[in-house]
């Protein structure tokens, strides 16, 4: 069968790369620049270091939170995130959540409803802190694709610091209708499989116990390390392992699984049987896409400047606009394969209509990051589109709305 990963790649790419099958018209719905939009462009030559800005999205939030009006997301978008084995669903304000990275140290969690979010998926956490790579920078914006390039290397104060935050914060959330996930990982570095299992399984525990869903990110690619959702019977044993911890846990909560986006088509296909036999409540597609294989993207940026982000040479993930060429196909081929499983989107959503598109396509909600280097009140306005979108569509609310379901 066809993979639809890489799906703007030319020439298809070999195994380990992904294999296209179908490609995105050039003509993306686009947004107009705002005045917002150029005053971020002047923030960006005030505080030129996109680690450093990274790291003011938290107390960004904060400020607006601090201040009336406040926003809240217009009720036509509220939806129920449901799961086919019974976890608890997710009542969420909107569709849209900020992915794991963009918030990797769960700070004033609340205040991210007053940029639009329905949700948010914290971390990576690992079982320890960890400081991440030692170089900089680790963050690049490439702004001929609207894109970045990360090579962070999973920085975080760990689980239990991320954990204990959480549940602090998590009544709060809900009443602004914002589901929080914790997003965990393993240590990189370590190879032993003994200690990657206890590892991932005492951080699962912790944060199983206090969001509302949990996330394995088994698939970053800027640590220097494999991932290790492309070793499939290591994944097969991480996934058994976690969902067999599992069946001790109560309340029922989803596991979701974040996956690469360049896999090849015997790797995605042992991938999918894997996730799909272990039982997971959903999947996350996807994680950033390796720099090293830039050459597989049809990137506008040149070649020579997208720099090597260490001293080994490695490129980091790069993530951005570019990527949503390989995310709606990816999507509509993962649901007709996978018609039961939940599907969060991932990768180049900075439209509001795009986001329309990938729930017709097959996703229940969607995770964005990057757009937010780019637009000015990214999500606000992502929610405006939203809402004109489904008016041109003639849909009146998202409760329910999966039009996908009409060709199971």
């Amino acid at each position: 069968m066809d993979n639809p990963l890489a799906a703007s790649s030319s020439p298809p790419p070999p195994e380990g790369a992904g294999a296209g099958v179908e490609v995105i018209p050039d003509t993306e719905p686009d947004y107009k620049i705002t005045a917002g939009d150029r005053l971020l462009e002047a923030i960006k030559r005030f505080v030129p270091n996109a680690e450093t800005r990274h790291h003011l999205l938290a107390q960004y939030a904060r400020a607006y939170a601090a201040f009336p009006p406040h926003y809240h997301i217009p009720s036509a978008l509220e939806k129920t995130v449901r799961f086919h084995d019974r976890s608890l669903p997710l009542a969420v304000g909107g569709p849209i959540f900020l992915a794991a990275g963009g918030n990797k140290t769960a700070e004033h969690l609340a205040a991210f409803a007053e940029l639009g979010f329905g949700g948010i998926s914290v971390g990576s956490a690992t079982l320890k802190p960890w400081d991440g790579n030692p170089f900089r920078p680790r963050v690049r914006l490439l702004p001929a694709d609207r894109a970045m390039q990360n090579s962070m290397g999973l920085n975080n104060p760990g689980i239990e610091h991320i954990a204990r935050e959480v549940d602090a914060a998590l009544g709060r959330c809900h009443r602004r209708r914002m589901a929080i996930g914790i997003s965990v990982t393993d240590t990189p570095g370590v190879t032993e499989e003994a200690r990657i299992l206890a590892e991932v399984e005492a951080s699962f525990r912790r944060a199983y116990g206090a969001a509302d869903y949990v996330e394995l990110n088994l698939s970053c690619p800027n640590t220097g390390t494999t991932r290790l959702d492309t070793d499939v019977d290591l994944l097969r044993r991480i996934l058994d392992h976690v969902m067999n911890v599992r069946k001790s846990l109560v309340p029922r909560k989803a596991v979701l699984v974040k996956l690469s986006p360049d896999m090849g088509v015997k790797t995605l296909e042992a991938v999918l049987q894997t996730v799909s036999d272990a039982g997971v409540s959903g999947l996350v597609l996807f994680n950033t896409f390796p720099g090293d294989k830039g050459k597989y993207l049809r990137m506008a940026t040149a070649p020579a400047d997208v720099e090597p982000l260490t001293h080994a040479g490695s490129k980091g993930g790069i993530s951005g606009r570019i990527l949503y060429k390989n995310t709606l196909p990816a999507i509509r081929y993962i649901r007709q394969q996978l018609p039961h499983m939940t599907l969060f989107a991932s990768g180049g959503i900075d439209h509001g209509e795009k986001v329309l598109d990938l729930l017709e396509a097959g996703a229940d909600a969607v995770q964005v990051y990057t757009v937010l280097a780019y637009r000015w009140n990214a999500v606000r306005q992502m929610n405006k589109e939203l809402l004109a979108a489904m008016k041109a569509r003639g849909v009146r609310n998202l409760e329910g709305y999966a039009p996908w379901r009409a060709g199971e």
